[in-house]
This record gives C-alpha cells, structure tokens and sequence, in this order.
C-alpha cells in the first residue's frame, strides 16, 4: 500500500502483499474472500494477484451437483 492513507489500492496491483493489513482488507472484499481464505491462496500459488484470483474462483466454484466447502 502506498505511503498516502487516503490511496486504498495496493502499490503494486500485480502482487498480493499479506503482510500489509489494509492490503489484505481491500482483496479480500475485492475477491470476495475471508483472510484465511486470501492467505492460503497466496501460500498455494503464490503472491500473483491473477493466480490467486483464479484460484480463489475455482475453489468458489462447486463442481455441478456438489456443494461449496473451503478448508
């Protein structure tokens, strides 16, 4: 995140920084996720922001027939 505190988007768009509080504040509402969800995305598949979208939509996507579970 930026050094401004009114500028709430990330300084680099491309990455997911968990360490940073508001960061993980601002993807989780912007993938729609828990914290626990967005951390154990970005531990599969590392800091891209595009893979871990697009393995957050995967696991939040239930196979036809079956239901949602995250772990």
């Amino acid at each position: 995140m930026p050094d401004d505190p009114r500028n709430l988007e990330p300084a680099d768009r491309s990455r997911v920084n968990v360490d940073d509080p508001g960061e993980v504040k601002q993807r989780c509402r912007e993938y729609g996720c828990t914290e626990q969800q967005l951390r154990a995305a970005v531990a599969a598949v590392g800091a891209s922001a595009a893979k871990v979208s697009q393995y957050l939509k995967r696991k939040s996507t239930p196979p036809k027939g079956k239901t949602q579970r995250f772990k």
